[in-house]
């Protein structure tokens, strides 16, 4: 990218929650932890300074698929910061355990402490039941507890490995001499090295109903079901159709529960996609004076939805909507270097701007009308909840079950 100075550089490797032994729940994510306890050749507070040095930060995040390694820099400071990467990637020294372990336990009781946050973790349990796809990314208390040194290290040894990792960069960067570097710095490949884990198909299970108690001042609801894979060429109209439903402010959802009745702040939809499979669904934080009306307006909204998903005004606002975020997204160096590691970790093709433009266009009425039949059915959704009272959230399901019904 001509017109920058900055690089930025990731690191994407295939080690998620989704990709995990059951009895290790979370091991992706204190691993990502452990990469910044130190390495080989420098301490943990080295790494803190390095970075502070360069006007820098380093990123790191683990989802249900893989964990990356994330930094901007000046284009004169990318051999350095990627020397300190590729240390932390391949040699973490794995000192302090016990002291990030409980960092991470802290971190899942302040999970916990938010019903905000935890609903979609809720939901996704209530969709997939027992599937790797319905765990918590960030484990359990019980199973970070039990994860030993032995076991990071073998899952180290058996995850971050070069078959399995992506580096990628964007900005001011020549790539022959990127190429170069982490030749210099990455492990050679082993000859019997282990294919990229692979994720079963979950099925597709009945309706299901979860409510967990806790004294909170609003209920916090989630209806939902699983959605499509990423390699799915409707994802495209999955983007559409979640615009229109409830992805901004002039959407259905937002304008009839927030704007007109004013039955909520927080209400939206969102949809997520994964290797076998892709989570849909809706999410409203109510007080509990309103929640049996603002499960009505929802369900109304998904019952309009499966017989009028747009009109021409809605389709032509949500393909604007959606050619705009991406278009605008990619101007940023981290959003181009986000995108070149996701598209060859997952195997998916790198279209140009234009080529994805067309897709979008391509977008029309019966298509969105097709898919919102098969995702948004609400005889079909599961329904999560957090809130102080069952008998309050069982009664406001009426609409729910009227539909189903």
């Amino acid at each position: 990218m001509e017109s920058v100075r900055s690089v930025a550089l990731g690191c994407l490797v295939g080690a998620g929650s989704a990709l995990e032994p059951a009895g290790q729940a979370g091991i992706s994510h204190l691993l990502e932890h452990m990469l910044f306890r130190g390495t080989e050749r420098h301490r943990s507070e080295e790494i803190d300074q390095i970075f502070d040095a360069m006007g820098s930060e380093l990123d790191a995040e683990t989802d249900r698929e893989s964990t990356s390694l994330a930094t901007r820099v000046l284009d004169r400071h990318l051999p350095a910061a990627l020397d300190v990467v590729g240390e932390m990637l391949w040699r973490p020294a794995m000192e302090s355990l016990d002291a990030e372990k409980e960092v991470v336990l802290e971190e899942i009781a302040a999970y916990e402490d938010d019903p905000q946050a935890l609903i979609f973790d809720v939901l996704g349990e209530t969709i997939f039941g027992s599937h790797p796809l319905g765990r918590p990314v960030i484990g359990s208390a019980k199973t970070v507890s039990a994860i030993d040194e032995r076991d990071l290290r073998a899952y180290h040894a058996e995850r971050y490995v070069p078959g399995n990792v992506v580096i990628a960069a964007a900005g001011s960067v020549d790539h022959d001499e990127l190429v170069q570097m982490v030749q210099a710095l990455a492990p050679s490949p082993a000859p019997d090295a282990a294919a990229r884990p692979q994720m079963s198909k979950p099925a597709r299970g009945e309706r299901e109903v979860r409510f967990v108690a806790k004294p909170t001042e609003q209920y916090h609801l989630c209806l939902g079901g699983p959605g499509i894979a990423r390699s799915d060429e409707r994802r495209y109209a999955l983007r559409v159709l979640d615009g229109i439903l409830g992805g901004g402010p002039s959407s259905r959802l937002f304008q009839q529960v927030r704007e007109r009745r004013g039955l909520a702040y927080s209400v939206f939809s969102f949809s997520s996609l994964s290797a076998t499979a892709g989570e849909i669904g809706v999410y409203v934080g109510t007080r509990p004076e309103n929640l049996a009306e603002t499960v009505q307006t929802i369900a109304d909204e998904l019952a309009r939805t499966l017989e009028d998903p747009a009109d021409q005004g809605e389709l032509d606002r949500a393909r604007e909507n959606v050619k705009g975020r991406m278009v605008l997204a990619l101007e940023s160096t981290g959003a181009r270097m986000a995108r070149l590691a996701a598209c060859e970790l997952y195997g998916l093709p790198l279209l140009s701007i234009d080529e994805t433009i067309e897709r979008v266009d391509a977008i029309d009425v019966e298509q969105l009308r097709e898919l919102a039949v098969e995702l948004l059915d609400p005889t079909k959704l599961s329904v999560a909840a957090i809130g102080p009272d069952e008998a309050i959230f069982e009664r406001a399901l009426a609409p729910l079950q009227a539909v189903a019904a």
